[in-house]
């Protein structure tokens, strides 16, 4: 009867001990990562008790809030160079940069065979509309633009294309049919390992790869919950659930 009492003492104190160990972390994360995130901070939370309060947007203007003393403590880039340019300005810590995931970009329609599996679509041009994210803002609309201009058809195409604030409202631009397609990231319309409505998933040779790399930033120098992130990101369930929205791994 003692050790019972002795034992769910001790299980209480653990616990106690372990919220008040807990804390929450603001992390700045690219929107086309939101989906893989929301699991990622779950199972992070789970493991260490600790909280991740996400925002979602774009890279760019992510930046722009940094450097402007927003609040957040670790960055989730949607490329390699931002991280490195906010290192370089001392808005980082140095040796924290790694890549946590290799994007894909792919031309898709929440329609069925309305985009064919060669991207041929592109070179028809008989369409009105096609979305994709601001190139200044995000790798993934610089990405479709690079993939468009080595097809040869950036030009003839430029005055059809609806540009979104980020890769999420492209996804927004094309599901709603306010554009009949566009190019948005493999992770936001791979759902159980398939692609709902038509695709073609642009072949990695047309444009700059899409390296994402994490960061710590400033304000989450020195914090033990920024580490254990870093460090959960790295680790076999993040990998795991990055891979499943079909993501490569550096």
């Amino acid at each position: 009867m003692k050790s019972r009492r002795f034992g769910a003492l001790l299980a209480c104190l653990i616990g106690v001990t372990s919220q008040l160990h807990a804390s929450e972390l603001s992390v700045a994360v690219a929107a086309n990562f939101a989906a893989p995130m929301k699991k990622i901070a779950a199972e992070f939370e789970k493991d260490t008790g600790h909280k991740i309060n996400a925002a979602f947007g774009s890279t760019g203007k992510f930046y722009a809030q940094i450097r402007n003393g927003a609040p957040f403590e670790v960055l989730l880039s949607a490329d390699d160079e931002t991280p490195t340019r906010l290192m370089s300005e001392s808005s980082a810590v140095a040796g924290t940069q790694f890549t946590y995931a290799v994007g894909k970009l792919v031309l898709w329609s929440a329609k069925p065979a309305v985009v064919d599996a060669a991207g041929e679509v592109l070179k028809k041009g008989d369409f009105e509309h096609i979305a994709l994210a601001d190139p200044k803002l995000s790798p993934y609309g610089a990405a479709a633009v690079q993939a468009m201009k080595a097809l040869g058809v950036y030009d003839v195409l430029a005055p059809k294309v609806v540009t979104a604030e980020n890769i999420t409202q492209s996804y927004q631009f094309i599901s709603t049919g306010n554009a009949q397609f566009g190019f948005v990231a493999l992770s936001q319309v791979l759902k159980d390992g398939k692609m709902e409505g038509s695709a073609w998933l642009v072949p990695a040779g047309l444009y700059k790869p899409i390296r994402q790399d994490a960061v710590i930033l400033e304000k989450g120098k020195g914090k033990p919950t920024a580490e254990a992130l870093m460090k959960f990101l790295q680790g076999n369930k993040a990998k795991a659930v990055i891979q499943s929205y079909g993501y490569d791994l550096p």
